[in-house]
């Protein structure tokens, strides 16, 4: 199982949450920043449905692979603020 770190920081004047090296949109408070990484992350735990997906990688090539609906992240949120 993978695991996905939420982190709360400061951005772009407000706060954000950061996820491998990706920062959510701007928000005025860190309170908002932390209740938004929060539903994000509850949200990354929820089991959904298999189903095929396709995608093209770096070298233009197409592939198909089956995703398992049940295959979630175990998530956390990290707040240093």
């Amino acid at each position: 199982m993978s695991k996905v770190t939420y982190e709360i920081v400061e951005h772009d004047g407000g706060w954000a949450y950061k996820v491998d090296g990706v920062f959510s949109e701007p928000f005025p408070t860190h309170a908002a920043a932390l209740k938004a990484a929060q539903r994000a992350a509850a949200e990354q735990r929820v089991p959904g449905h298999t189903e095929e997906i396709q995608f093209e990688d770096e070298k233009g090539r197409w592939h198909t692979e089956t995703a398992r609906g049940s295959d979630r992240p175990d998530t956390s949120v990290k707040d240093k603020g």
